[in-house]
């Protein structure tokens, strides 16, 4: 893996992923997209890795989004479809993902950060959807309405303009608001209380959440009785209720 994408797998379980090109705004330029999806599929392979914090390198920018001197030199029309590793999209992980963004997440920093599970930004972050200022489009957008309400995601998209962290909290695209200098140490907290659960747990209420947002209420409820069975029939779900009948923390197994 190159020095554009840091990985460091903690002890805990926890791998902290920073894209590190503060110098270029931390900008999705070909390294860094390379970078990115070594990243991901490490941490999708270790299986002492339970949880993934992406954040970005400096105090300015998360990622001010894609490389368009690249766009401008390689004559860019339509992104190629497997162009940036993305959770949901064109990869799939299999365990939960936060963004801890630090600065600015502008077009493609705002799809990196939208593709994570969670989201904890420093009180100076900003977020926009910038492409209608560059003649650009946003279909990785479209799962947003899940996320936020309809007439606030229509403005975005349609001026471009940025929006605080704490707007970003207000409509739910954000579930925590922390000073710079505790943005880490916020994503880790949070991190720590997913990591209190149960992985088959983790893993179905994750896999119950995404298939809400695909389905009808019907065709949802199915479905995720189906992908809770293996929870279901887990030795953990045994030693859950065991551990507190006995008064004691769970000793959790994965399986």
């Amino acid at each position: 893996m190159s020095d554009a994408v840091l990985f460091d797998a903690r002890d805990d379980g926890i791998a902290v992923i920073t894209l590190n090109r503060p110098e270029i705004r931390n900008c999705l330029a070909a390294e860094v997209r390379a970078g990115l999806a070594a990243a991901w599929d490490r941490f999708e392979r270790d299986p002492a890795l339970r949880i993934a914090i992406l954040t970005g390198a400096g105090d300015q920018a998360f990622c001010a989004g894609g490389d368009l001197k690249e766009m401008v030199e390689t004559g860019m029309r339509v992104p190629p479809r497997d162009m940036f590793a993305l959770p949901y999209d064109t990869i799939e992980l299999s365990k939960p993902t936060i963004a801890a963004v630090n600065g600015i997440a502008y077009a493609g920093g705002w799809m990196i950060a939208q593709a994570c599970d969670l989201c904890v930004a420093s009180t100076t972050a900003r977020f926009a959807i910038t492409e209608v200022k560059v003649g650009r489009s946003a279909p990785w957008a479209a799962p947003l309405i899940h996320m936020i309400p309809q007439r606030v995601m229509m403005e975005i998209l349609l001026t471009g303009k940025p929006i605080t962290a704490r707007r970003a909290y207000d409509i739910g695209l954000v579930n925590r608001v922390a000073e710079p200098a505790e943005l880490l140490t916020t994503a880790i907290e949070l991190a720590r209380e997913v990591l209190a659960g149960a992985p088959l747990s983790v893993r179905a209420a994750r896999e119950t959440v995404m298939l809400s947002t695909e389905m009808g209420r019907s065709a949802a409820l199915r479905s995720a009785r189906h992908a809770a069975e293996y929870c279901y029939y887990s030795e953990d779900a045994q030693e859950g209720p065991r551990a507190f009948a006995e008064k004691r923390s769970p000793r959790w197994q994965g399986r």
